[in-house]
């Protein structure tokens, strides 16, 4: 667009009146400002294109919750296949899920719910399986679909009880679903923080540059910084053993230990998630990054933590099945604690917060005897 401003200043002298006119300036200035209003709002209300991928979430708890509000961020629809038709129901009414995260509320021109995962399976290329560990066997036996080439995204974080193994392998054993065609999510990212987008980073990991490419396009926003890992079966099991660190260290603030012991259990507890994983699984990873420390540092501080928050209850008292009863969402690391107890020993391991967890919540023993001892032992 060109502009051309002319300037006419002049004096029309006429018997009694004086006519002075300035209009022309007044007039290019005006329509100056105006173009350029235009421009400014084209460029900072212009929407960005979502993303055509046909992708769906499995669960209907709190992390799946966040997870599908990642996704509408980036995706026209999303495919969410929840528990029962209650759920369903109750979100097609209210826009939002009736249990968890209840303040975040959805478009539903965006959502295509189901209670059927072999609708919601056979209507996409990427799945997220994000229900408890403990339910997810039960989910699978009923894919009777076809799934070749999908691609499985696990944001579990526990073992599978049925194969006492991780996601990854039960989904290669069980379903001959290849590592090529899954991801694990990381985090450090509480649900919680999600609803409320509070930056949040998320850790992908694949062996596909070309997966990890689609994902990271699809959960990666304003609020949602994502970094990519090839570390598979590494991420997985720090994930799970994070959970067990973190009722840990709910224990010792239920037993009144303060943050200067809190800090060396943790820094006890990050050496113990290195001699694990490389007897696991031999990789080139640092546990400094955020996918193992970050998220270890988040999970046994942070007042969101659910596991962090069963070992407060078994501090201050309560016995371990009544501290499970009296919350209302799975903390994935007391399940996990022994089956990681038990790999542990297989393989001789030296791991003495695992071993004194696994104690209290599996062998009845006292907390504050067992923390007595554990103390002599970090360093």
């Amino acid at each position: 667009m060109i502009l051309i401003v002319l300037s006419v200043n002049f004096f029309i002298l006429r018997l009694n009146r004086v006519f002075i006119c300035y209009g022309f300036n007044i007039f290019a200035v005006y329509i100056f400002i105006m173009a350029k209003k235009k421009n400014n709002s084209d460029s900072t209300t212009g929407k960005k294109s979502k993303n055509d991928v046909a992708v769906g979430v499995v669960g209907s708890g709190s992390f799946a919750t966040a997870i599908v509000k990642m996704l509408v961020e980036n995706c026209k629809t999303v495919h969410w296949c929840v528990r029962n038709e209650f759920v369903k129901g109750a979100i097609e009414l209210r826009g939002h899920n009736p249990t968890y995260l209840t303040a975040v509320n959805f478009n539903l021109k965006s959502l295509k719910l189901t209670t059927d995962i072999n609708e919601l399976v056979s209507s996409c290329d990427i799945v997220v399986l994000a229900t408890p560990s403990i339910y997810l066997s039960d989910t699978l036996d009923k894919m009777k679909c076809d799934y070749k080439d999908k691609i499985f995204v696990s944001a579990i974080k526990g073992i599978i009880p049925k194969v006492n193994d991780v996601v990854a392998h039960y989904l290669k054993e069980e379903f001959q679903i290849g590592f090529r065609n899954q991801a694990v999510i990381a985090g450090p990212c509480h649900a919680e923080e999600v609803a409320m987008e509070r930056l949040s980073y998320l850790t992908l990991a694949t062996v596909e540059d070309e997966v990890s490419q689609k994902l990271v396009d699809i959960f990666n926003s304003d609020f949602i910084k994502v970094h990519s890992s090839k570390d598979i079966l590494g991420n997985e099991y720090s994930a799970i053993l994070k959970n067990i660190f973190a009722i840990g260290a709910g224990i010792a603030s239920g037993l009144g230990y303060g943050d200067n012991f809190t800090a060396v259990f943790v820094s006890n507890a990050i050496r113990e998630m290195e001699i694990f994983l490389e007897a696991i699984y031999e990789a080139p990873r640092d546990v400094n990054e955020s996918a193992y420390l970050g998220d270890l540092l988040v999970t046994a501080y942070s007042l969101f933590s659910r596991n962090r928050n069963l070992g407060n209850l078994i501090g201050k008292g309560y016995t371990v099945k009544s501290a499970i009863q009296s919350m209302n969402m799975v903390a994935e690391g007391y399940y996990a604690a022994d089956s990681i107890y038990k790999t542990a020993k297989e393989k001789r391991l030296k791991l003495p917060i695992i071993d004194t967890i696994y104690g209290i919540l599996y062998e009845g023993k006292n907390a504050e005897k067992q923390y007595k001892k554990l103390t002599a032992k970090l360093n």
